[in-house]
């Protein structure tokens, strides 16, 4: 495993990341169908003796069964991880789910989380998706997290989803120790501004689905289908033409994959992890095959005419 320093002031964490929206197995993950906690407590285990360090939840994953289930896995091994979750996702005694970035609901949301995890404190706090439901400025939110990180109950302040525009509007209120957007090989968006920016303003960089939620697994074909519960049925680019599109590119990157003796989730992972922004990717762990069949891409390394052919293939 290697490390990186997550932005100018924040920890070290690995260069991957244990991601886990899908252990929460309610709510939010079911999405993604069934899970057992067993499974999740093995995957936890096996990522820890691996050197993975680095472990992210959010209090909406499973409406908090996630962050319950991740406390308890980690609380034999709590200061050797550096452990992330994330607010800003409420819901209402219907489990109906709303966005708030205010002050009041930021504070006691850490509570809440620091309750479910089992800990005195959150190495890093991260505002889920950006208050777009206007309850609150991206400055409002920032005073929360502050005021956070004075009291102890937090170390290091993250966002997640933010654009350019909102870090500037954060950043003046207190360092933005990192940023966590949607990043893969066909999903590049961000490479154009917005990691350009974290890196200039030393931002740290946590990319999420860095397989684009399967698609760069390999494993899909044109026939590929999923149940009805799982979000994938209903979205394009894992159904219809879309798919057909691209499971044609991914039939193209593996043959990339194979002259670096890696299969196809190692290259998309080493793809993300070569932009000189990003500290680590995250990788959805369901079961612990999830997190160790990745790990050689921690010490991969592509040349820059790799990369641009990489590029050129996701933009046909």
């Amino acid at each position: 495993m290697k490390y990186r320093k997550l932005g100018k002031n924040g920890p070290d964490i690995s260069v991957i990341g244990f991601g886990s929206w899908a252990i929460g197995g309610a709510g939010w993950a079911s999405a993604w169908g069934d899970q057992d906690d067993q499974s999740s407590f093995e995957s936890v285990r096996a990522a820890l003796d691996a050197g993975v360090t680095f472990y992210d939840t959010a209090a909406v994953y499973g409406l908090g069964h996630s962050e319950e289930v991740l406390g308890k896995a980690l609380k034999d091994s709590r200061d050797k991880v550096v452990l992330a979750t994330k607010c800003g996702l409420v819901w209402d005694e219907n489990n109906v789910i709303s966005k708030n970035g205010t002050y009041e609901s930021v504070i006691r949301e850490a509570e809440a989380s620091l309750r479910r995890l089992g800990t005195d404190y959150i190495d890093l706090y991260q505002m889920h998706w950006p208050d777009t439901d206007a309850k609150a400025p991206a400055e409002e939110t920032m005073r929360a997290m502050d005021k956070l990180v004075q009291d102890g109950k937090i170390r290091y302040v993250g966002v997640s989803n933010y654009n350019v525009d909102l870090l500037e509007q954060s950043l003046a209120v207190r360092h933005v120790d990192s940023l966590q957007p949607p990043y893969s090989i066909l999903r590049p968006a961000v490479e154009k501004e917005i990691l350009p920016f974290c890196l200039e303003r030393g931002i740290g960089v946590v990319a999420y689905s860095p397989l684009t939620s399967g698609l760069l697994s390999g494993n899909y074909t044109y026939d590929t289908t999923f149940p009805a519960n799982d979000w994938r049925s209903r979205n394009a680019a894992h159904t219809g033409e879309g798919l057909r599109k691209n499971v044609d590119k991914v039939e193209k990157l593996k043959a990339i994959a194979a002259r670096f003796d890696l299969t196809m989730p190692q290259l998309a992972i080493a793809y993300v992890l070569a932009h000189p922004a990003l500290a680590s990717a995250l990788v959805g762990v369901r079961k612990p095959s999830h997190i160790l069949g990745v790990l050689p891409a921690a010490e991969a390394e592509l040349d820059e005419a790799t990369l641009a052919e990489i590029r050129a293939i996701a933009a046909e």
